[in-house]
């Protein structure tokens, strides 16, 4: 989970609330004690503001534990729908699912870390704890290798990187999970001026280190990007 700022200096509601928002990752409850440990904000202050964000519907008290509430669920569909990367990558990530069997992910750069837009297939295995929305360092991961690469001088000097950037495909073996593996590939071309994006496979060893896994990763990022590049009339073909 990325580390939030300690929150000592932050003054106003809108910092305060975005902090407190910000300790929600996953799918986990927290308690006051809890998010006051995450944000470093006083606890009165975090318990102030978490009565407010419960009557706006942002957050969700049961008993004495807070949760992401239903506003803030409704905010983020409309933000997902909204999105133009996602709704062009959604039809080929569902098509790589079906193709490998395994868990495709969408994923975009942010400063050091990569944000995920889109999950599928996380169903099958619940120990994958990644979802949408979800951060990791780019440095250490296999998509944000193939983000790195991607995106214009960010390869330089780094022999690994320059690998990726040359083959356009990234190779993780069992970093999370003993026995599984991930492939990521970019989505575009090199040198982009805008943020880059990458899918990535994870799966089985076996299946993952399979030839075809790679050229339908590749297939898949390709159908992509010539979604989000053609003329909008031609976009739901």
């Amino acid at each position: 989970m990325s580390q939030h700022p300690a929150g000592g200096g932050t003054t106003g509601s809108l910092p305060r609330a975005a902090l407190i928002l910000g300790a929600f990752t996953g799918d986990r409850r927290l308690n006051l004690s809890q998010i006051v440990a995450v944000t470093g904000l006083p606890r009165s202050s975090v318990h102030r503001a978490l009565e407010q964000l419960v009557a706006l519907r942002w957050v969700h008290r049961e008993g004495m534990d807070y949760q992401l509430g239903m506003r803030m669920i409704e905010l983020g569909a409309v933000a997902a729908q909204q999105n133009s990367l996602r709704r062009a990558a959604l039809p080929s990530l569902h098509w790589l699912h079906r193709q490998t069997g395994c868990i495709v992910h969408l994923g975009v750069l942010d400063g050091p870390e990569v944000v995920y837009l889109e999950k599928v297939g996380g169903e099958l295995m619940p120990a994958v704890r990644s979802h949408v929305g979800g951060r990791l360092p780019a440095r250490s991961s296999t998509i944000g290798a193939a983000l790195l690469a991607v995106g214009g001088g960010s390869a330089g000097g780094a022999p690994d990187l320059d690998r990726v950037r040359e083959l356009r495909v990234s190779y993780g073996r069992e970093k999370c999970l003993s026995g599984f593996s991930c492939v990521a590939v970019p989505i575009g071309p090199v040198d982009r001026t805008e943020s880059a994006s990458a899918l990535s496979v994870f799966g089985p060893v076996a299946v993952i280190h399979d030839t075809q896994v790679v050229l339908s990763a590749q297939t898949a990022a390709a159908r992509i990007w010539r979604r989000m590049t053609a003329p909008a009339s031609r976009r739901t073909a």
